[in-house]
């Protein structure tokens, strides 16, 4: 018992690891993008740069279903182990290299083109490594310690998201004005590779997923990714990807968009907005394993449905305040308060999707469901952008754009069945 007890903890902070550099890597974006916009895309407009910049960072997301799918085939049939050696170092060098990218003054139009380029290999890898951290961590542990496993899994990226969050604070505290443009955002993203080598060195250590091992030689499909898309499992695949769209969606359209929100239409310091980050990104650490475990006693759908209501609720009056707030801990604590409804809801997801899918098919599923909701999820700090550049009302388009995600989440969970029972054998 000793000893597997110890092996379900190497592999959650294997898995953890890998999450947060994950997380680390962008929010790093997020951050950077309002000071580094005019360096990829120069404009005399500055919403058109802010504009191009996130449609770069989007890349990097909508590709995950793609990554999601592929190396969700190879964990399927191959293992799981395997396959988060390889997306460790493909994402962890990816974030690394943002750092060396050169400049539109450099090499004119290639500077966007080889930013495209490593974004969208950044969110290949990336992509394929939720779906194996999240089944491995699941087919590891009892029924009973899903709940807070799943919650503490899902917290390495608000645990990424404090890192870079502190980081940033140091670099602009350190690198001020111009040199935070020149050179002080490539020094964050070279950091990226020290969670990376880590993250493989536990990673290393690790055992392979015993309930693949009993079912691979029997069960796994030649291609899994088409049996997502059979009769028996089409169903659940599309009523989980409701539900991941709009987690994705209210994740990015609050604290996916509060940096470039304090900057952009609050004039607030980039040393403000970090500490702002900072808090928000606490609370959502935290948040995330308090759902986890909440979900192991009353249910993963209840929880949804509970923060997606109370997301609904509570939107405008708090954009509201973070519009009208005069001091910074007003504004943090104004922005805890919205995070916490509309991030935490991710705690419960690694257990659900694991739950959900059956063990020959699991990797490839989870993976692509989750990442999959990306593809729409991920705009909405571009519509965001679009929505306040109108000027006026910008606190009721801001909470507009969290309320469309937390309706999709309410709706998805309201569909999809109670999971938390599930045996994860079959």
């Amino acid at each position: 018992m000793k000893e597997t007890v110890k092996h379900q903890k190497v592999v959650l902070l294997g898995s953890w690891l890998g999450w947060s550099l994950d997380g680390y890597d962008l929010v790093l974006m997020l951050f950077v993008i309002p000071s580094i916009s005019q360096l990829f895309f120069p404009s005399e407009n500055s919403t058109l740069s802010l504009v191009a910049t996130f449609s770069v960072y989007i890349i990097a997301l909508i590709v995950r279903p793609l990554g999601g799918a592929f190396f969700g085939n190879f964990g399927d049939k191959k293992g799981r182990k395997k396959t988060m050696m390889i997306t460790i170092w493909g994402f962890a060098l990816a974030t690394f290299a943002t750092g060396l990218l050169p400049t539109w003054e450099m090499v004119g139009i290639l500077a966007p083109i080889f930013l495209i380029l490593l974004r969208f290999a950044q969110g290949f890898f990336a992509g394929g490594e939720w779906g194996s951290g999240a089944v491995i961590t699941m087919e590891s542990v009892e029924k009973q310690k899903r709940g807070i496993y799943s919650g503490f899994l899902q917290s390495g990226f608000a645990s990424g998201f404090l890192l870079a969050s502190i980081a940033f604070q140091i670099i602009t505290n350190l690198f001020v004005g111009d040199a935070f443009v020149d050179y002080g955002w490539r020094i964050l993203f070279f950091t990226g590779l020290i969670p990376g080598f880590v993250a493989f060195i536990v990673r290393y250590k690790m055992h392979e997923s015993y309930v693949w091992l009993h079912r691979k030689r029997s069960k796994t499909p030649r291609i899994p990714i088409k049996e997502i898309f059979t009769k028996k499992q089409r169903k659940p695949f599309f009523l989980s990807l409701i539900i991941l769209t709009g987690l994705m969606y209210a994740y990015y359209a609050s604290i996916g968009f509060i940096p470039t929100f304090f900057q952009e239409y609050q004039g607030l310091e980039r040393s403000e907005t970090g500490l702002i980050m900072i808090g928000a990104t606490a609370a959502v650490l935290g948040g995330t394993i308090f759902t986890g475990f909440i979900s192991q006693k009353i249910g993963r759908r209840k929880i949804l449905t509970i923060l997606s209501v109370v997301a609904i609720i509570i939107s405008v009056p708090v954009t509201m305040a973070l519009v009208n707030a005069t001091n910074t801990l007003d504004r943090i604590a104004y922005s805890v308060i919205l995070v916490f409804a509309t991030a935490t809801g991710f705690g419960v997801i690694p257990a659900f999707l694991s739950e959900r899918f059956p063990t020959r098919i699991r990797n490839t599923a989870s993976g692509t469901v989750f990442n999959a909701g990306l593809i729409i999820g991920a705009w909405a700090p571009v519509i965001g952008i679009n929505l306040l550049s109108v000027g006026d009302f910008i606190p009721y388009f801001f909470a507009a754009n969290i309320i469309i995600g937390s309706i999709m989440i309410l709706v998805g969970a309201r569909l999809n069945p109670e999971t938390r029972n599930a045996d994860l054998a079959e």
